[in-house]
């Protein structure tokens, strides 16, 4: 089939579908990756598809890194990078357990995997945190800290993926381009206060000077096999480079540009490469995996806020971090293309953050209004 057909009836069913779930505190783009499950054996022009879809993920990256505030991560409270740490390889520690074990992979992928299906999608509970008004609450800005801190885990589980990836050409070869990506972010970082010019561009001007910076990062990245890095890192060396005052306009029109046409193809490809009959034939599989991140989540989340929070806060902090549908995706989406996984773990996992996206948001609505009184 004509891939811009194609897309043209998947936007409208995704925006059909997307205003749907949205009643029910769901993010529209959701429906994208549920769509792509129920396409998964449709043919279309793979090679257009494919490049729309990789910068898609590009993109979604970029914003990741745009989002990380290097100031605000440094005056972090030692509560929520305890808590960020202590959680996140709490949980990882028993999902290494069982992708080790259950599907018999070598320990460095499985913790690699397991770092990334346990990073927070807290984008998710905004609207909720908002609609209930405790993002201003310790329990809203737990939540929003440990969720913003985890980026810089997600960066370090997708270094080491690039590392795994390019193991096969040379690995002082990566080093170098990483190190070279590295410095060049750094550079452009310092370069803010002497470039006083970019303060007076047009907002399309210094749209496409930042499309510049981000084709640059991922085309030195790529000769490395680490584009997804040079994507991060150049959304982190942007967000110090642009003029505060134009900040904002380019963020909005970057995510325009993201969630409105790249970010839906990537998502439409995550869910058609979902192994629909695998998760049919080991249904107890993706039960095992969902139980044990949110238990372990829980558990963890408990010890590290019940001296902070309370009880019940804390129990709702857990609860609040199980939330996914972010990088985790791409990461795992990348291993996946690498033939570093098989679809069948990648299945479950997929699965297993459908579940999530789908019954967190409710569970977290639902204790929020019969603990209200105990958020403080």
């Amino acid at each position: 089939m004509d891939v811009f057909l194609f897309l043209g009836i998947v936007f409208l069913a995704t925006f059909v579908v997307g205003k749907v779930l949205e009643r029910f505190s769901i993010p529209w783009i959701f429906a994208a990756l549920i769509i792509g499950v129920f396409l998964a054996d449709f043919p279309v022009q793979q090679e257009t598809f494919n490049f729309l879809a990789n910068l898609g993920m590009y993109l979604l990256l970029f914003i990741i890194g745009f989002q990380i505030d290097l100031t605000k991560l440094a005056k972090s409270s030692k509560f929520i990078v305890k808590s960020t740490f202590f959680i996140i390889l709490f949980e990882a520690f028993f999902g290494s357990l069982i992708i080790h074990f259950l599907f018999g992979y070598n320990w460095i992928l499985s913790v690699i995997v397991s770092l990334s299906f346990a990073t927070v999608g807290e984008a998710i509970l905004l609207p909720i945190l908002d609609e209930f008004n405790i993002v201003n609450t310790k329990l809203g800005h737990s939540i929003i800290g440990v969720g913003t801190l985890d980026d810089v885990i997600e960066v370090i589980a997708l270094i080491a993926v690039m590392v795994l990836v390019g193991s096969s050409t040379n690995l002082i070869y990566v080093g170098t381009s990483l190190a070279i990506l590295f410095i060049m972010a750094f550079g452009l970082t310092k370069l803010r206060e002497e470039v006083r010019y970019f303060k007076f561009l047009d907002l399309d001007e210094l749209f496409l000077f930042s499309l510049f910076v981000i084709f640059l990062f991922i085309g030195l990245g790529n000769i490395a096999d680490a584009a997804p890095i040079g994507a991060i890192l150049a959304g982190i060396a942007l967000k110090t480079f642009i003029p505060d005052k134009r900040l904002e306009n380019v963020e909005t029109l970057f995510k325009t540009v993201c969630y409105g046409l790249f970010a839906p193809i990537f998502f439409l490809w995550v869910g058609m490469s979902v192994d629909v009959k695998y998760i049919l034939a080991y249904p107890l599989l993706v039960l095992i995996v969902s139980l044990v991140s949110i238990v372990a989540k829980l558990v963890a989340s408990w010890i590290s806020g019940h001296n902070v929070l309370g009880f019940k806060s804390s129990l709702l902090f857990g609860v609040g971090l199980s939330v996914r549908f972010s990088t985790s995706l791409v990461i795992v989406k990348i291993l996946l293309d690498n033939n570093l996984i098989t679809t069948g773990l990648y299945s479950v996992i997929v699965a297993s953050s459908v579940i999530f996206t789908f019954i967190i948001p409710f569970t977290f609505s639902y204790l929020v209004k019969h603990w209200r009184a105990d958020i403080h």
